[in-house]
């Protein structure tokens, strides 16, 4: 696939594809986001990767959610974001809503990690070159860091978007007793938060401990990464560990998560997913979905094939009281 053949699909905006309100911006963004954070590196088939980002446009996928250290190898999802766009997205780039974040390990030495006006900025820069863009639509502060002030952390956020560099900023995984602050500080400044992006599904809740509340009630948006559990939460595992899964090679996802009373929970989640006529991961998407608190869940995709599997979770959003109850008595 290259510029000479790829032509987005006319369909892109048939309606399949909800678009929700961020906050009290006028951003929508659609229901479903694509993250680059597994799937886009290095060490992926590029190919492959093209033509996974290429089916989510086609399908109205118009956020791509990035950081400066996906990959791997570090910056490599940006460098691939960055001749996908030469190859295919150029002509669309006005139709893309496309994101990055700096807070985590980068380089080495004190200026690449946490959250300094040193590093951001830096980072942003960096991040900039290797999607050959001239701005991001958002820029997040991917951390909370406990030993830089926060008020540097956010006028460097401020700042950012003053010179032209992001359009919006956004901070991610930072604790609730932050969020206030952070919030008034970039609204008093003429630079609101548009979204917080948080880790949020239906095993792990540690978002409604006030987070998505704070941001309902200060009209910031918010995405969840991680909705399917790190792949807990599809039928992969329902019937053993598959070799060439996440939790095989034992890294993000381990192999002692897997316990019997866990597996007994998931093929629980699973029946009622199918008397709904979805899969496990059909279902745990749209779950989140279901109340208007999550305005875009980030879903990774090894394939278009993948990607089509997981965005029919749109087509199903409403969830009736026993449902919810029922679901709540397996995982609470």
């Amino acid at each position: 696939m290259d510029n000479l053949t790829y032509k987005a699909s006319d369909a892109r905006y048939d309606g399949r594809m909800p678009y929700i309100r961020c906050g009290q911006s006028g951003v929508r963004l659609p229901a479903v986001s694509l993250g680059f954070w597994h799937n886009f590196g290095s060490v992926d088939d590029f190919n492959k990767a093209h033509a996974t980002a290429c089916c989510a446009f086609d399908n109205g996928i118009t956020c791509f959610d990035l950081a400066n250290n996906y990959g791997p190898e570090y910056g490599t999802a940006e460098e691939n974001l960055g001749r996908m766009m030469d190859l295919s997205f150029r002509p669309y780039r006005d139709e893309l809503f496309i994101t990055t974040k700096a807070g985590y390990d980068m380089w080495p030495g004190p200026y690449g990690d946490w959250g300094s006006r040193k590093y951001l900025m830096s980072s942003l820069d960096q991040s900039l070159w290797r999607m050959r863009l001239d701005y991001v639509d958002l820029f997040y502060s991917h951390r909370y860091d406990p030993e830089t002030p926060l008020e540097e952390t956010m006028q460097a956020l401020v700042d950012i978007v003053h010179q032209g560099k992001a359009l919006y900023v956004g901070i991610s995984n930072y604790p609730l007793e932050t969020i206030d602050f952070c919030f008034g500080y970039l609204k008093e400044h003429d630079v609101p938060c548009l979204i917080y992006q948080g880790r949020y599904n239906m095993m792990d809740r540690r978002m409604e401990n006030g987070i998505l509340s704070a941001c309902r009630d200060n009209g910031v948006g918010f995405t969840a990464f991680s909705p399917l559990a790190q792949g807990l939460l599809t039928d992969r595992y329902l019937k053993g560990i598959p070799e060439d899964s996440r939790m095989a090679r034992n890294r993000f996802l381990k192999r002692d998560v897997m316990t019997p009373q866990l597996l007994d929970r998931l093929n629980r989640l699973n029946a009622i997913a199918a008397t709904r006529n979805q899969s496990l991961s059909e279902m745990a998407l749209s779950w989140l979905l279901k109340d208007g608190l999550v305005t875009s869940v980030l879903i990774g995709a090894s394939s278009p094939v993948q990607l089509l599997t997981n965005i029919r979770a749109v087509r199903n959003t409403e969830f009736t009281a026993d449902e919810l109850k029922e679901i709540d008595s397996i995982i609470l």
